[in-house]
């Protein structure tokens, strides 16, 4: 019996979720990944809720465990850097945070047997027919697929080929981020610090024993911006951070020597569909909300809910999607809802915004604390 074929752009933690299931259910996974190695980013990420059955059925959840970050508590500071409360961060219902790339070495260290993976490549076009899809790479020869899931971010190339131009389906919603790994060991080894002032954040978190540092600021959407420019990447940051006091002053001229940033927009993808014919999306690339909705979380639970309606449904690929669709959607919708209040709480916009985030932090905090015995 011929074996059912997917091609699977981007070997993150969405194209590694969904091609370790599927080759599960006797599918032939091709993995095709821009970038020249799977060295993912340092950030901090959370598994949880639906994305823990998925890590405890994959095996990989003790490793994940073992991984986990040292942060137990958050410690909100004024602009001085003075401490304003300090919000614990116990774990709920076996959630457990990891770094970044972490996750996404066990992922692949879980798939990699039993897929067939494309370094330093790209999809350039998707020619379906009823039958299947022909595809043409950057570097590899062309291939027929019988299906092609996009699984490579908020800048999906499949979602541009197959859908339109990222600009229809992706929303800025005024803010940046920019992250940058420190080197040496934290100052406060349990404790992520976050030092606000009016549209600017500054959170470092101790990880597994090497700081990191976020930057996350409110600005206006720069057009042209190219993501390949880190120079003008560090410049956007320097200008936004610039007479802010505590450690700032150093924490950048860290920035400004390293050669590890991640910078981007602070996004939201909506659509109407996330299939086409024959192609689906998965992952950021179909439901975006950057930084603010578990976003790994999401990823490795769409991913597993895209791979069981295939592999139940595959015979009939449009109700297999749409069964996908509806299924997720149903995680998604409500984090699309409340992204603007999660981002006034973590960056607020004004000086009385901030204040009155601060007296609320306190005021839950105080009351959370147990009072004498009576």
């Amino acid at each position: 019996m011929t074996k059912r074929t997917a091609l699977v752009s981007g070997a993150g933690i969405a194209g590694a979720t969904v091609a370790y299931w599927l080759a599960r259910d006797g599918w032939a996974i091709t993995l095709v990944e821009r970038a020249g190695d799977l060295v993912s980013s340092g950030n901090p990420v959370d598994v949880r809720g639906p994305a823990l059955p998925v890590a405890e059925r994959m095996g990989i959840l003790p490793e994940l465990r073992a991984m986990a970050t040292h942060a137990k508590a958050m410690r909100v500071l004024d602009p001085e850097g003075r401490s304003l409360a300090r919000i614990p961060m116990p774990s709920r219902d076996g959630e457990v945070e990891v770094l970044r790339g972490d996750l996404a070495g066990a992922l692949w260290s879980a798939t990699e047997d039993d897929a067939e993976l494309l370094l330093d490549d790209t999809i350039t076009t998707l020619r379906q027919d009823p039958d299947g899809v022909d595809v043409t790479f950057e570097h590899a020869a062309p291939r027929r697929f019988d299906v092609v899931i996009g699984a490579d971010g908020l800048h999906s190339a499949v979602r541009r080929i197959a859908f339109g131009r990222e600009q229809e389906f992706s929303r800025h919603l005024g803010l940046y981020v920019a992250t940058v790994q420190l080197g040496g060991p934290p100052a406060e080894p349990e404790e992520v610090m976050l030092l606000n002032v009016p549209g600017r954040l500054l959170a470092l978190h101790p990880a597994r024993g090497v700081a990191g540092a976020a930057f996350i600021f409110r600005h206006p959407e720069i057009t042209g911006l190219d993501r390949r420019d880190t120079a003008r990447q560090k410049q956007v940051v320097a200008e936004a951070y610039r007479g802010m006091a505590w450690r700032v002053p150093e924490i950048l001229a860290r920035l400004e020597e390293s050669d590890d940033l991640y910078f981007d927009a602070v996004s939201q993808v909506s659509m109407d569909t996330w299939t086409r014919g024959r192609v689906v999306l998965v992952g950021d690339a179909a439901s975006c909300v950057s930084l603010f909705g578990d976003g790994s979380t999401l990823a490795m639970a769409g991913a597993h809910n895209l791979a069981t309606a295939l592999s139940e449904g595959s015979a009939d690929l449009a109700t297999a999607f749409r069964r996908y669709e509806s299924s997720h959607r149903k995680l998604t919708t409500p984090k699309h809802r409340h992204v603007h209040r999660t981002a006034a709480l973590l960056v607020p916009a004004s000086r009385l915004a901030l204040a009155t985030r601060n007296r609320v932090a306190r005021h839950l905090l105080s009351r959370a604390r147990p009072g004498p015995h009576r």
